[in-house]
């Protein structure tokens, strides 16, 4: 009589490394948010022993990675200079998301907002 034995998957280094993170790394509830939607991110500062609370608005230019290495780029215009900011999505010190306006864009990665200015850089809203 023939037996035939399933083969023994290999762990790689990728399966240990996803295994290590689905246990470990603690995941935020955020709200849903995409490229193109107006949103404010509270986080958290510390300075030595003080800690303070800061926002950072403006509009999401991409969300990229999977999983726990998740991260999403934000960018607003402080006064005429352009200013980018990548959050990790599992980052301890995000306290809260508002999503302000939700966008409707046509990409998923809106790198051609960073050469708009003026009239031409607004992005039209979703209707609800």
């Amino acid at each position: 009589m023939l037996v035939i034995e399933k083969p023994i998957k290999k762990l790689t280094m990728e399966d240990l490394v996803k295994f290590v993170q689905d246990k470990f790394v603690t995941e935020n509830e955020l709200p849903e948010f995409q490229a193109g939607d107006t949103v404010t991110v509270y986080y958290e500062i510390r300075e030595g022993e003080k800690k303070r609370t800061q926002h950072f608005r403006g509009t999401v230019i991409q969300r990229r990675g999977a999983g726990a290495s998740e991260t999403f780029t934000i960018r607003k215009m402080s006064g005429t200079v352009g200013v980018e900011r990548i959050f990790p999505v599992n980052l301890p010190a995000i306290e809260k998301i508002e999503v302000n306006k939700q966008g409707s864009v046509r990409r998923a990665r809106i790198f051609y907002f960073r050469g708009l200015t003026g009239k031409k850089a607004r992005i039209k809203e979703k209707r609800r």
